[in-house]
């Protein structure tokens, strides 16, 4: 692995999370709430700087940041204090790191498919010869519209679901002439690779041309259905649903889109590059809107019931329930880092 991919990947990674912050700060800004620092990365500082009320500053590790807001974690009687400002006013403000990015991911995606010479759509247009799924009922110009009881919009929908599948038979909803039709129990073969049985795709998909209203409604549906992917994976952790090897932390994050960024430069196709960098805005946006304490969701509903029940959470209390889910969050990162470093090496 080349070293500038990595610093290229920890670049992108950083570029991720300065929209996130940028987010928070904009809205702060436009509601006159004083901002005391507004960080890039953790740890220590290796750069900083003063303008106006607000202390901007590089940290050694590019994984996270903050934007400190003055009464923020804690009353102040200051004005210009995030605690003094209207419920709507803070909700927008916490809210908005996320919605950046989960923007970012459609632009990017936007981006991606204008780029390319076909959209992928959720519609069989012809199968591989012998294909065990034309034997089990499958017909070209299907429209798939659903795999079991999940909906499917996108490719990104159809990989995942038929991927998730445990026993390689599938039961579908197609759309056929105008109808709706069920059709079950669709075997597929399977085959091994790196010690896992995976499904033969034995079908091809329609491919849309590039349009303006192709781009702008698939940029939009294929984020949903990453944000979709996001929460079922999300899911799939808390149940312990999971394979510990299929969670990757930052060190494992880097790793991958360093790998990628060396195919990319290598091959000069940014494809894969754009589609990673997609995923990984939309994640960060999706997982932070989880209503979980310390989180940006968490915070949220801590202010939406003050907005319902007109009465204010202690800030005292507010930040005990914060620092009890970072906690939470620094373990599970310990955990997925080392992890991260075991596969590494």
């Amino acid at each position: 692995m080349h070293i500038l991919s990595i610093f290229v990947a920890i670049f992108f990674f950083g570029l991720i999370i300065m929209t996130h912050e940028l987010g928070h700060f904009t809205f702060a800004k436009i509601f006159k709430v004083k901002v005391n620092e507004f960080s890039i990365g953790m740890g220590p500082a290796f750069f900083k700087k003063k303008w106006g009320d607000t202390e901007y500053a590089l940290r050694i590790f590019p994984f996270g940041g903050y934007v400190a807001m003055e009464g923020e974690d804690e009353d102040s009687n200051d004005e210009s204090a995030f605690n003094k400002k209207t419920t709507w006013q803070r909700a927008i403000i916490i809210i908005a790191g996320a919605t950046v990015n989960i923007i970012t991911g459609i632009i990017i995606m936007a981006i991606i498919l204008n780029s390319a010479t076909l959209i992928g759509a959720p519609e069989i247009s012809g199968f591989e010869e012998n294909a065990s799924s034309q034997a089990g009922g499958l017909r070209e110009g299907d429209k798939i519209v659903a795999i079991g009881n999940d909906k499917i919009y996108t490719e990104f929908d159809l990989s995942f679901f038929m991927m998730r599948d445990k026993d390689a038979v599938i039961d579908f909803v197609v759309e056929r002439d105008g109808e709706l039709i069920n059709v079950k129990h669709v075997a597929f073969d399977t085959k091994e690779i790196d010690g896992r049985t995976v499904i033969v795709y034995d079908f091809s998909i329609l491919g849309l041309e590039p349009t303006f209203l192709n781009v702008s409604k698939y940029a939009i549906l294929e984020s949903f259905s990453i944000a979709r992917i996001v929460w079922i994976s999300l899911f799939d952790i808390v149940t312990l649903d999971f394979d510990l090897n299929d969670i990757a932390g930052p060190i494992g994050t880097v790793d991958i889109i360093a790998d990628t960024t060396t195919e990319a430069v290598n091959t000069m196709d940014f494809t894969s590059l754009l589609t990673i960098m997609a995923f990984i805005a939309i994640n960060v946006g999706v997982f932070n809107l989880i209503p979980f304490p310390a989180l940006d969701g968490g915070r949220f509903i801590l202010i939406l019931i003050e907005g319902i029940t007109g009465k204010k959470i202690p800030a005292k209390v507010e930040a005990a329930i914060n620092r009890a889910g970072l906690l939470f969050l620094l373990g599970l990162m310990l955990v997925v880092t080392i992890n991260d470093i075991i596969k590494f090496f």
